[in-house]
């Protein structure tokens, strides 16, 4: 499966760079609807902790051949993550990749409407944008996708506190991944920095007969991000929370996904945040892991569609009317 699927080859229409309020360079680009046509709102694509823009590989040929509705897509790279520029440590905050994906929509997307589309900490991100700046989403935002996330007390659930703790060693043997709950330990690696196929395969994805190809693909993303650069984050991941700030985004059509086998942010985490959002459409997508863009694209694409066409439209009854089509 996925023999010739051209992972990480898809050309953009352009790329560019954006200064973030401290001058890290952010890696963007722009994909045009494929037809030519005019799009009716942009969407912007937010990606998660230690992968890079490349993981919204089916999200991102699926919305550029769309043509009901049409849209322009922005996919930037976090910082210290992809082709962007690498940051500090105290600079490696969710509160500042919020105020980094205020500086992306200031330099591309400065007019219009616009749906935020974020997976694992790039949904944290656009919680922090709504809690710094909830005009916006009571403008322009029209809607938000929370995809394989958590609002917070991640160490609570998932993952435990011992291996959020700045100082836990990152490079611990695989033999020892047994005995550990299940979390962000997709990223730990192996004695010699090297990751492991049964590590990947058991922590990003849900089921035991995902394709080699997604396996190989998560592999090639994760290598290239430093473990120095995991471990800067690691903080900012285990304090995160954000439960008030999903107050920010009650003005919006909002889609909280999961899979019901995301052993890095358990399903229950997507279950508070709807109930914090009751007008929020719950989905669960039965046997998905975290990486569920990758794992179960044509589930997601169809929600992440359904989702846009409503914040283009605007048909119905509302924001309730959308949660009970759910």
């Amino acid at each position: 499966m996925y023999v010739d699927e051209p992972f990480g080859l898809l050309p953009p229409t352009r790329t560019s760079t954006v200064a973030a309020d401290d001058g890290i360079p952010l890696s963007v680009e722009e994909v045009d609807p494929d037809d030519g046509g005019t799009p009716e709102a942009t969407v912007v694509l937010v990606h998660g902790f230690a992968v890079n823009r490349l993981s919204w590989h089916f999200q991102r040929r699926m919305f550029a051949e769309q043509t009901d509705p049409r849209v322009r897509l922005v996919l930037y790279d976090q910082r210290s993550h992809g082709r962007s520029g690498r940051a500090t440590e105290e600079s490696s905050t969710i509160d500042q990749l919020g105020r980094d994906l205020a500086a992306v929509l200031r330099a591309v997307v400065p007019k219009g409407p616009i749906v935020l589309v974020g997976h694992s900490m790039g949904a944290m991100t656009i919680i922090a944008l709504a809690e710094q700046d909830p005009d916006l989403f009571a403008d322009r935002v029209r809607g938000v996708a929370l995809i394989g996330t958590s609002a917070g007390e991640i160490g609570s659930s998932g993952l435990p506190r011992p291996i959020l703790w700045r100082y836990n060693p990152l490079t611990r043997g695989v033999g020892q991944l047994a005995g550990w709950q299940p979390g962000l330990v997709e990223l730990v690696r192996a004695a010699g920095g090297q990751l492991t196929r049964r590590a990947v395969r058991l922590l990003a994805f849900g089921s035991r007969s995902v394709s080699p190809r997604l396996v190989d693909f998560m592999m090639d993303m994760l290598d290239v991000t430093p473990v120095r650069v995991l471990a800067d984050f690691i903080d900012t991941l285990g304090s995160h929370n954000r439960y008030k700030a999903l107050a920010g985004l009650q003005h919006c059509y909002v889609l909280v996904l999961s899979g019901d086998r995301d052993r890095m942010t358990p399903f229950s985490h997507a279950e508070r945040i709807a109930t914090e959002l009751p007008d929020a459409k719950l989905v669960r997508l039965r046997g998905a892991g975290h990486m569920v863009v990758l794992e179960q694209p044509d589930q997601v694409n169809t929600h992440l569609v359904d989702l846009v066409r409503q914040c283009v439209s605007g048909r119905g009854a509302g924001r309730r009317w959308w949660r009970r089509r759910a």
